[in-house]
């Protein structure tokens, strides 16, 4: 049971994936500025987390479900993955989003009268 959550983030983050390339939201809309966009974000949470370990506040917890692999102390192979699907969920849900609103804006213009 060791791998069963490494394995559902993996799992979870094709899915997010697939949604993206259905509906061309991030990657592939557009690859380079995807690609920055997730390393300043993936960086950024990775440096939270280093700091929060090294101020005492974020701990590795026992569960039977993680790998039990670690990259550093109280930092598992789990957690950059986490951070990965984070980043690559928001800038899905936030594409979509913005994807909606303007069509839904663009059929209130053109439905009004003039």
């Amino acid at each position: 049971m060791g791998f069963v959550y490494l394995a559902l983030l993996l799992v979870t983050l094709g899915c997010m994936l697939l949604l993206d390339r259905r509906f061309r939201l991030f990657f592939w809309r557009d690859a380079v500025s995807a690609s920055v966009v997730t390393a300043v974000g993936l960086a950024f949470f990775l440096i939270w987390d280093i700091a929060g370990i090294a101020g005492g506040i974020f701990f590795r917890g026992e569960a039977a479900v993680a790998t039990g692999i670690v990259l550093a102390p109280e930092l598992p192979i789990e957690e950059p993955v986490f951070l990965l699907f984070l980043v690559i969920c928001t800038m899905i849900v936030y594409t979509g989003a913005v994807r909606i609103l303007s069509s839904v804006r663009s059929r209130s213009a053109v439905e009004e009268p003039s």
